[in-house]
């Protein structure tokens, strides 16, 4: 991460830790209900810089197929099967919108991508009834995306779906199966497909922001505990439900068996928080969690720090492969 960013990083935290007050943010949120909380203390949440809708998330996205859709083999995506249906979500796009409000198979979703947790969830939006559609608060906590919805502008946090300030505290969104992949990977599999289109705003789509960072030794805007057993703390995890898995014991066994489920890695994928260009970072590899049945399981590829912030109780799964 280039030297102005590492300084405009700074100051954000800083600059967040100070203002950790709700009756700062109320001329901002007066619809959110702040007496209703599942967080421990407000020092816990801290600006990201832009403010709410400061990256505007999308909604109704335009989408088109997979010939002609201008996207780079080893380019990643989020890949979404519903009713027979298949869509991909590129995150050149995600990197800057981080939440894509969509409808897929008569099933509302939110497609969403944390950047400085390399966290890719996909939720299904219906709750109690009704439809929330969502945006992005420009909060952080653990580094994580905070969202809101629109309906009763309660905070939600990304990483588990979870409601944690406002009407909606402790409510929760079912997270629907997701991956990321390789665009070639996706295109392959399938050919009459649907890709999302360049969003109209202006943006270096195919550009990463956040140059180098998943080579960093420390993740930004955190100043939490680091993970145990010697992980480093921005190696990715696959997560399922309380467990994780380092993506490096899974790419060097290429296929894992354990805990009722079936992680296999191929390479093909470029990490999107590496290179300045998209396109170009390193291979990291596709991943796919499975059961014993051969469906696709819900699950997560997190960095090793956002795991142990937000499941620290959670079981490491280091041990060797047989």
């Amino acid at each position: 991460m280039g030297f102005l960013l590492r300084a405009v990083v700074c100051a954000v935290f800083w600059a967040g830790c100070a203002v950790a007050d709700p009756g700062f943010w109320k001329h901002e949120w007066p619809r959110t209900d702040f007496s209703r909380t599942s967080v421990e203390s407000w020092v816990e949440i801290l600006s990201g810089g832009p403010g709410k809708d400061g990256i505007p998330a999308i909604s109704g996205p335009d989408f088109r197929g997979v010939k002609g859709a201008g996207l780079s083999a080893r380019e990643p995506v989020i890949t979404v099967e519903i009713g027979g249906r298949a869509r991909a979500y590129p995150l050149r796009y995600l990197i800057w919108h981080e939440i894509v409000n969509d409808e897929m198979g008569g099933v509302p979703i939110a497609v969403t991508y944390c950047p400085l947790c390399n966290s890719a969830l996909v939720f299904d939006r219906r709750l109690g009834g009704r439809v929330l559609e969502f945006g992005v608060t420009g909060k952080l906590r653990h580094s994580d995306m905070v969202m809101y919805d629109r309906q009763t502008e309660s905070w939600w946090q990304q990483a588990l779906g979870v409601g944690i300030v406002g009407a909606l505290t402790g409510r929760e969104l079912r997270q629907v199966p997701s991956w990321m992949e390789s665009w070639e990977s996706f295109a392959q599999r399938h050919p009459k497909g649907q890709v999302m289109a360049e969003p109209r705003h202006n943006r270096p789509y195919g550009r990463n922001p956040y140059e180098g960072y998943d080579s960093s030794k420390k993740p930004f805007l955190f100043n939490g505990e680091m993970p145990p057993h010697g992980v480093p703390p921005l190696v990715r995890v696959v997560r399922v439900g309380m467990r994780a898995w380092p993506l490096p014991r899974v790419a060097q066994a290429g296929e894992i068996r354990e805990a009722g489920v079936v992680i296999s890695w191929a390479a093909g994928q470029a990490s999107a928080l590496d290179d300045a260009a998209i396109s170009k970072g390193r291979d990291v590899g596709n991943i796919r969690v499975r059961d014993g049945k051969g469906r696709d399981v819900a699950h997560d590829l997190m960095f090793a720090f956002a795991f142990h912030a937000f499941y620290p109780r959670g079981q490491w799964m280091i041990g060797q492969t047989r």
